[in-house]
C-alpha cells in the first residue's frame, strides 16, 4: 500500500496565529465609540436585531444568541428575507447591528433607507470605517483585519473571528452593565446541564405536605413513622410553628442505644438543636457545596424567622445531575 503522506501542520498553525492576532488587534481599538455601543444596546426599549449576508450572518446568529441569553432580546433578521416582508420586525425603539466587512453588502445597504425611516438607532460593525455602512449608522465599530488567515486571502476566516469575538465584548461588557446575575441567567437557561447547575433549592426542594415536619411534643413512635414516611431519613422539629431542631436517623440510633425506651421520649428529647438551614433562593450548587462541607445529606429550607418552608435532599440534586 502506498505511504499516507499527511498534511503540513504549518498552515493550520499560521491559521491560528492570523486569526488569534485579529482578535488582538481589536483591544487597542476599544474606545469611547464602543462605550457608547454598550449604552446605546443597554438603554434600547425594543430589541437588538442583528443582520448580515453569507459568513457574517452566521456570525450575526451567534452575537444575537449571547446576548439574548444574557438578558438583552435579540434575533437575527436575513438581510436578503428583510427586503421581502421580513422588515417589519424592525421597530423605532429597536437597535440594528449591522455586521458586514466590507460594508458595501448589497443586501444590507439596501436595508438602510427602511431602518432610518422607522427610526430605529444602527451599530455597523465592519472593517472598513469609510465605507456606505459605516457612514450611515449612528456608531460604527472598526473590525478590520490585516490579512485573512485563507492561504488566497479570500475566504472570510480571521474577519469574522475578529467580529465573533468584538460581539462577545460586547455582549459581556453590557451582562454587567445590566446587572446580570447568574440567578438570571438561571432563569434563562432552565434546561441543559448549564441550567442545572444554577436551579434554585425552590424548585428541587421537598415542601408542603411532602417535607417531613413534626412538633417538639411529638412522641417518638410518631416521629419514627413521619421519618418512614417521608423518606428522608430526617424530619424538622418546630416548636409553635417555628423551627427548634431536626432528627436524623443517625440521632435516631445515637439515642436508641443509650436509652433502650426510646419510644417513651418526645421529640424535643432526641432532636439535635440549631440546624443548618438555608433560603429557598440558594442555588442548587451552591446547597451541595453545603451538603459536601457539613458532609450531611439533608438541610432544611427557612425563613430567616425560622418558618420551616421544606426540606433539600442529595438526591434530589443527583437527580439534577449537578455531580
Amino acid at each position: 500500500m502506498p505511504e499516507t503522506v499527511m498534511p503540513d501542520l504549518a498552515l493550520a498553525r499560521k491559521v491560528l496565529r492570523t486569526e488569534a492576532d485579529a482578535i488582538l488587534g481589536l483591544i487597542d481599538r476599544l474606545d469611547e465609540r464602543f462605550a457608547r455601543a454598550v449604552v446605546m444596546l443597554r438603554d434600547c426599549n425594543g430589541r437588538v436585531i442583528v443582520t448580515g449576508m453569507g459568513k457574517s450572518g452566521i456570525i450575526c446568529r451567534k452575537i444575537a444568541a449571547t446576548l439574548s441569553s444574557t438578558g438583552t432580546p435579540s434575533f437575527f433578521l436575513h438581510p436578503a428575507e428583510a427586503i421581502h416582508g421580513d422588515l417589519g420586525m424592525v421597530h423605532r425603539d429597536d437597535v440594528v447591528i449591522a455586521l458586514s466587512h466590507s460594508g458595501e453588502t448589497g443586501e444590507v445597504l439596501r436595508l438602510l433607507e427602511t431602518i432610518r425611516r422607522l427610526g430605529a438607532r444602527l451599530i455597523a460593525v465592519t472593517g472598513s470605517p469609510t465605507s456606505t455602512l459605516a457612514h450611515a449608522a449612528d456608531l460604527t465599530l472598526d473590525c478590520h483585519v490585516a490579512e485573512e488567515a485563507c492561504p488566497l486571502n479570500l475566504v472570510p476566516t480571521a474577519s469574522t473571528t475578529a467580529a465573533l469575538a468584538l460581539g462577545d465584548a460586547l455582549a459581556m461588557t453590557l451582562l454587567i452593565e445590566k446587572g446580570f446575575r447568574e440567578e438570571d441567567f438561571a432563569n434563562l437557561h432552565p434546561g441543559g446541564k448549564l441550567g442545572k447547575k444554577l436551579m434554585r433549592v425552590e424548585a428541587l426542594m421537598h415542601a408542603g405536605d411532602h417535607a417531613p415536619v413534626v412538633d417538639a411534643g411529638t412522641p417518638m413512635g410518631e416521629v419514627i413513622y413521619e421519618m418512614s414516611r417521608k423518606g428522608m431519613g430526617m424530619t424538622c422539629v418546630v416548636r409553635s410553628d417555628r423551627l427548634a431542631g431536626i432528627i436524623t436517623d443517625g440521632d435516631l440510633r445515637r439515642r436508641m442505644s443509650e436509652t433502650p425506651a426510646v419510644l417513651s421520649l418526645l421529640a424535643a428529647d432526641v432532636m439535635t438543636h440549631r440546624p443548618v438551614t438555608i433560603e429557598r433562593s440558594m442555588l442548587a450548587a451552591q446547597a451541595l457545596h453545603v451538603m459536601e462541607q457539613r458532609k450531611i445529606t439533608s438541610l432544611i429550607v427557612a425563613t430567616p424567622d425560622g418558618v420551616v418552608e421544606g426540606v433539600l435532599h442529595l438526591h434530589d440534586l443527583w437527580r439534577t445531575e449537578l455531580f
